[in-house]
């Protein structure tokens, strides 16, 4: 299919790192490499604005990087840096995906991580060298409408005319062959549902929405592999989410919270329960990761310099991942909603598995129909504006008197949430697990007409009893 520019590259030629670190500036971090490095992407790669990128099945880290492309337009072949911007034909917004999880194969190439076929969009338009200052142009990049990458050409390590110099000292770049000038800080990872949109000035907006590869693929060849380091190279500034191994998760599932407020308990935790919240479904299990959202006490004028528009509450609904539980700090203040259905659905779309607020619930009937565990101080119809200005997220906050960190564990029933600290998840799940067998087998003892005395806690005699008995269970 025919690129809507006419692009019709032989080689896409990608440069690793280019752009000059704020904190490098400041002396915080190395300064950047000596000299420029590069890697191929097939032509094949080529997309352009309005189509989907896919991210491969069993794929979890699909990484954007904003570019400038650099489309040449007459034959260079050791041209000189004072010469190099002649052979320029013009500037356009790019994007160069990649998928982590191929990393580990082809030692380095990027081939299958960064080569798959639409991995490279460029467009919607050109920028013609002509009407161009290449030292003043302006990128930026957007997930859902917010900002994550802005930079301009000034920041550049390697300026184009010099990326073209080096590269014609060893080939010839030919007329429609593609420079990708590089990437500024902030590139992360995306999900499924996501929209990317690349902005260069006067070139317009480059737009790709994820979508899910439907297809698994086939046995043969190199496979997905992650681990905590891929994980983290992924994400780059932005810090990967905790992840919840699936056993754990499964095992919090199935265990009561009263139970693991026991355990806690015996650790030395004892506020971990939050207060003063009830569920809009008690018939939902709720087991995910903290991400955190701070209300403040309404100030007019506070709220008019920041509560509105894409404020603190918007941002933090549009960076929800999968697995995460949105936790407001709302004061216990229930003078007003906290969060709406429409904000919720959002959420439960990013992959969202809860909601707990120590404040008013806006919208509460529709709760009731909304496939993710909501913890609610009251209902109330007036929006937040009326008491709370959204401040700040991924901060401690304060839910129903309790501290939650970002990153803790919280799960909840129909009784309520307990939240746990991440490094004793597997212990208090191992031992919540056991408690409930034990409680199991009391429970039927005392069904069948048996005192308690000796049996609840479990004494010598009956503990011989309980271990045949979970013997004759397994």
């Amino acid at each position: 299919m025919e690129h809507p520019l006419g692009l019709s590259p032989a080689k896409i030629i990608a440069v690793h790192l280019n752009y000059r670190s704020r904190a490098a500036e400041r002396g915080r971090l190395p300064a950047g490499p000596s000299n420029p490095s590069y890697f191929l992407k097939p032509p094949s790669s080529l997309s352009w604005s309005g189509r989907p990128v896919v991210r491969p099945a069993g794929c979890e880290l699909l990484s954007f990087e904003g570019e400038i492309a650099v489309i040449i337009g007459t034959r260079a072949h050791r041209v000189p840096r004072e010469r190099a911007l002649g052979h320029v034909l013009g500037y356009a917004a790019a994007n160069d995906f990649g998928v982590y999880d191929f990393k580990h194969t082809d030692s380095g190439s990027n081939l299958r991580a960064k080569g798959q076929d639409g991995f490279t969009p460029i467009g919607p338009s050109i920028v013609w060298a002509a009407d161009a200052d290449p030292e003043r142009l302006t990128l930026r990049t957007y997930v859902n409408g917010e900002v994550v990458q802005e930079a301009r050409t000034d920041e550049l390590l390697f300026p184009f005319d010099l990326l073209i110099a080096d590269l014609s000292r060893m080939m010839t770049l030919e007329p429609g062959d593609i420079i990708l000038a590089g990437t500024p800080a902030g590139a992360s990872v995306v999900q499924p549902g996501d929209v990317v949109e690349v902005e260069l000035e006067n070139a317009g907006q480059l737009c790709n929405k994820i979508v899910e590869d439907g297809s698994p693929l086939p046995g043969y060849g190199a496979q997905p592999q992650t681990d905590e380091k891929t994980r983290a190279a992924a994400y780059g500034s932005t810090p990967p989410p905790p992840v919840l191994p699936g056993d754990v998760a499964a095992a919090l599932r199935e265990v009561s919270t009263a139970t693991l407020s026991s355990r806690l308990r015996a650790h030395g935790i004892d506020n971990h329960f939050i207060e003063g919240v009830r569920p809009a479904r008690p018939d939902l299990r709720m087991v995910g990761v903290a991400r955190t959202l701070r209300y403040v006490p309404l100030r007019e004028d506070v709220f008019a310099r920041i509560g509105g528009g894409m404020n603190a509450q918007k941002r933090t609904i549009e960076e929800i991942r999968p697995g995460e539980v949105l936790v407001i700090e709302a004061r216990g203040d229930h003078g007003a909603g906290t969060l709406g259905d429409i904000l919720a659905l959002r959420a439960l779309r990013r992959g969202a598995v809860g909601v707990v607020t120590d404040g008013g619930l806006r919208d509460s009937p529709s709760f009731s129909n909304l496939d993710m565990p909501s913890y609610y101080g009251v209902s109330h119809a007036s929006v937040l504006g009326r008491r709370h200005v959204p401040l700040e997220s991924q901060v401690p906050v304060a839910c129903g008197g309790v501290l939650v960190m970002p990153g803790d564990i919280l799960v909840g029933d129909a009784e309520g949430v307990v939240v746990i600290p991440p490094g004793l998840v597997a212990q208090i799940a191992e031992e919540a697990t056991a408690q409930e067998r034990e409680e199991r087998f009391i429970y039927q003892q005392v069904d069948g007409g048996a005192p308690i005395d000796g049996l609840y806690p479990l004494g010598p005699r009956w503990r011989r009893e309980y271990e045949q008995w979970k013997e004759d269970e397994e």
